[in-house]
């Protein structure tokens, strides 16, 4: 004989909340119910000391292992500016280049000198390098980068109002890069077909010319820029 179950009664079945043992019975049965966190990822935090490759990338020798700045960027080392006071042109054919490149590494290097330094990774790179958020001695060290002028935020949609606010004043006093003329890094990597240690001024001063975009503000006052103190 069988037997019926009213709807008050199935609706009762449906809501009954879930126990132990239903857990243990039927594990998939809680999907939706609660988060399952297993599977997020873990990322390593770094510590030790670490030596500059380039404006924006560590190397830390005890892991063998690169580490990249992130949310700023860079010269790339093969890369040059030109240095916009252009004053004599009969005597000097062209602008004086600007090695803006190895520039970047020796105040990357000089940041952070021979002090510890911890780097959370919080992403993976399309090349796969991790990119962290590195400190010493409690400092941003892309802050810091940002500050000097050899750094620039990574997107122009970026939100760190702190970042925004270093690069800004970085750019107001031209400090370094922002003193110069500069292709845009992202474009510099895509038409570059040259980057060896060998790399001539010409060949950036040629992309400069026929530039899609380039970082520098206009130099109209650059002769007048202010005098660093901090350096």
């Amino acid at each position: 004989m069988k037997r019926h179950l009213s709807a008050a009664a199935v609706l009762a079945a449906i809501v009954q909340p879930a126990t132990a043992a239903d857990l243990v019975k039927n594990p998939a049965g809680t999907i939706g119910q609660q988060h399952d966190w297993s599977d997020a990822p873990v990322y390593p935090i770094y510590k030790g000391r670490v030596v500059a490759i380039n404006g924006r990338t560590l190397w830390y020798p005890q892991y063998a292992q690169r580490v990249r700045l992130v949310d700023i960027d860079a010269c790339e080392l093969p890369q040059w500016a030109l240095d916009p006071k252009w004053v004599n042109r009969e005597r000097q054919k062209a602008p004086s280049p600007v090695p803006c490149g190895p520039l970047a590494k020796a105040w990357l290097k000089r940041t952070v000198g021979n002090r510890p330094v911890e780097c959370t990774v919080v992403a993976y790179g399309n090349d796969g390098i991790p990119q962290a958020r590195c400190t010493s001695v409690g400092r941003d060290i892309a802050v810091e980068m940002l500050r000097v002028g050899w750094a620039r935020v990574a997107s122009p949609h970026f939100y760190n109002n702190q970042y925004l606010a270093y690069q800004q004043h970085a750019m107001a006093g031209r400090y370094g890069m922002w003193a110069t003329y500069v292709l845009d890094m992202n474009e510099w990597r895509r038409k570059a077909v040259d980057k060896t240690s060998e790399r001539q001024p010409i060949a950036d001063a040629n992309l400069l010319a026929e530039r899609e975009s380039e970082i520098s503000p206009p130099f109209i006052d650059a002769r007048r820029k202010p005098k660093r103190t901090d350096r």
